[in-house]
């Protein structure tokens, strides 16, 4: 029995389709679009339908729903292909300008590399110099907080944290 009404309604697509081929075809090219893309969306049509079995029944003009739902098939293709075209309409310059939402693979071997290198030089520095250096750049204190915690000039400090930031920077471009 289930099998009788699949048929029926299988074969009231078939035909409504072939009756009105030329019609929903004239209709989807009214709205400027080539030959081609009356065809495609006529067969697209076809098999969104297919998937609806019981959509054609009760409906009063067959031919006007076929044409309705062509058009908005085709409004819907052209929306997709205007918004693919500015999608993808980009250079591949510009492409790489775009910031990616995540991290590259290696960059957390990367980073950790580089925070290695960082940590060897900071050691490596004098010890004042290293004081100085620390204090600013870890503990956020201005240079007048540290020479007096130092007991040394406000120079002495900007020359301190000068040469610290100059031997850090330099063990880093070295590492590239």
């Amino acid at each position: 029995m289930a099998d009788s009404v699949s048929l029926a309604v299988d074969d009231l697509l078939n035909r409504a389709i072939e009756a009105h081929y030329a019609e929903i075809k004239a209709a989807v090219r009214r709205r400027g679009h080539s030959r081609a893309t009356a065809s495609d969306v006529v067969h697209d049509l076809y098999i969104k339908l297919a998937e609806q079995p019981g959509v054609l029944r009760g409906k009063r003009s067959i031919g006007a729903f076929l044409c309705r739902a062509a058009i908005n098939l085709a409004v819907d293709r052209l929306r997709r292909s205007r918004f693919e075209e500015r999608l993808f309409s980009g250079t591949q310059t510009e492409a790489l300008v775009i910031a990616a939402e995540t991290a590259a693979p290696d960059h957390g071997l990367m980073v950790e590399a580089r925070l290695t290198v960082l940590r060897e030089a900071i050691g490596a520095l004098p010890a004042r110099r290293r004081a100085v250096f620390i204090l600013h750049r870890l503990h956020r204190l201005p240079p007048d907080e540290i020479a007096a915690r130092l007991r040394i000039s406000r120079n002495m400090v900007d020359r301190h944290l000068r040469r610290a930031l100059a031997h850090c920077l330099d063990r880093l471009f070295q590492m590239d």
